[in-house]
């Protein structure tokens, strides 16, 4: 089942389910209606007699009564649970030592030999401790307001961009009665305008006019419902992994590149303050020591997130800072380490060397990291963007994208862009500037958020 119809067709299979469930209990009661209730009865009490017939009535013999025991019997004192009281000057030696340090036992009550020795009273039931209950239906509720609020963020911040595919889409819609040549034309540029990327509306558009073909359509609102599906569809076809590699054990290391004013340093100021919060120990590494600027910005983030930072001055070796904050890292038992980089694409050259340089620094200390190489996006940049992600995608290895200011950006459309034409996944995603508005990025709150209103 495509995201499309996860999502859209969500209704129509609550509707069955409804209907099965209600045909099911019609037969079950039908089923239960047919047993023959007597019967149940008579076995009841049949069984009832026959028990009745093997009992035989206890009769106490004459002269003893059942309280009293037989001669034969010997009648043993009866045990109490009162410890044994040991005299200590009888049980100690003059060569026994006495232990200097205290013993606790239980208190001992010391009966007096002219009165005979009561039985100990039996001790007081201890009441069980009861059962830490775990309510799921209450657990289940705040998962569910947690999953609203974050839906809820992302249908504000993807408002401009929303408006605009509607926009771009009724106009086309409003423009076309009928499915022809020019109408193709027209929903290839207006793709193209949403930010979806040449290749991708080019690929679209091209399998539309297939499917048009084979269902015979005539009229435009016969193709509304599939172009948009085509999309969401193409956009969930990649199966690209979206979690974070988040290390079960030991230190987890994220490598952060990007161009400057992308959001990037605020990007790791926020998502150290999330793991902070969630109790994990989180060290920053300021390795951007080309501006003394990235120092100071992300050592203020640090203040606000409660984490240490690793710095050194401008223009120190950044590996030289990533190396000291491993070794702290390790030290001191970290969970995770964030380290910024410098992007300065237009020196290419340097760039390479300076990511390669760290990068072995890196595999020395933990051979399988850097666990996330994360590239910082503008949302705002639009195709911009694109081009950004290649240049850095042929200096290192990207392993996942963070989407920044896509509250204020016309041109989230650039998602499926992404995705589509460079194969890499959106794990962050910018919806605010609150400390909590940096989201795991869900593709399904995305798309409902882009084309709910198109549909």
């Amino acid at each position: 089942m495509g995201l499309f119809d996860r999502l859209f067709g969500k209704k129509k299979q609550e509707e069955e389910q409804v209907v099965n469930e209600e045909q099911l209990a019609a037969d079950q009661q039908e089923l239960n209606t047919d047993e023959p209730v007597s019967t149940v009865i008579e076995e009841k009490k049949h069984a009832d007699q026959k028990v009745e017939q093997n009992e035989e009535p206890v009769v106490p013999k004459e002269g003893l009564s059942s309280a009293q025991p037989k001669d034969s019997e010997q009648v043993l004192p009866r045990p109490t649970a009162e410890p044994t009281l040991v005299n200590p000057s009888e049980e100690t030696s003059e060569n026994e030592e006495v232990s200097a340090e205290p013993v606790v036992t239980e208190p001992q009550i010391k009966p007096t030999f002219d009165e005979p020795v009561s039985p100990a009273a039996e001790p007081e039931p201890v009441a069980e401790e009861e059962d830490i209950v775990i309510d799921i239906d209450a657990l289940a509720d705040i998962f569910t307001q947690s999953r609203e609020e974050t839906e809820k963020k992302y249908e504000q911040s993807l408002s401009l961009t929303r408006k605009t595919f509607a926009d771009g889409f009724n106009e086309l819609f409003a423009n076309f009665r009928t499915v022809d040549e020019e109408f193709f034309e027209e929903l290839e540029e207006t793709l193209i305008m949403s930010d979806v990327g040449v290749d991708l509306a080019m690929e679209i558009t091209e399998e539309l006019r297939k499917e048009a073909k084979l269902v015979n359509a005539k009229s435009t609102d016969d193709l509304r419902q599939l172009i948009i599906e085509k999309i969401v569809d193409k956009f969930d076809g990649e199966k690209l992994p979206s979690r974070l590699d988040i290390q079960p054990e030991g230190l987890t290391v994220f490598l952060f590149v990007g161009v400057n004013g992308v959001g990037k340093t605020t990007t790791i100021g926020k998502l150290a303050a999330r793991y902070k919060n969630e109790g994990k120990r989180v060290l920053l590494a300021a390795a951007d020591t080309f501006r003394a600027g990235a120092i100071d910005q992300l050592v203020e983030w640090g203040n606000r997130s409660g984490v240490e930072v690793v710095t050194k001055p401008a223009g120190s070796d950044p590996a030289a800072v990533v190396f000291d904050a491993l070794a702290k890292a390790k030290a001191d038992n970290y969970d995770i380490l964030l380290v910024d980089t410098a992007g300065r694409l237009q020196n290419k050259d340097n760039l390479m060397k300076e990511l390669e340089k760290i990068g072995k620094v890196i595999k020395r200390e933990i051979p399988d990291a850097p666990h996330e190489t994360i590239l910082a996006l503008d949302a705002t940049t639009g195709q911009n963007a694109i081009q950004q992600a290649k240049e850095f995608s042929a200096v290192t290895p990207i392993s996942g994208i963070a989407l920044t200011k896509l509250d204020g950006s016309a041109k989230g459309g650039i998602v499926l862009s992404i995705v589509q034409s460079l194969k890499i996944p959106v794990k962050l995603i910018g919806l605010g500037e609150k400390l909590n508005d940096l989201q795991d990025f869900d593709e399904e709150f995305f798309v409902r958020g882009l084309f709910k209103e198109l549909l």
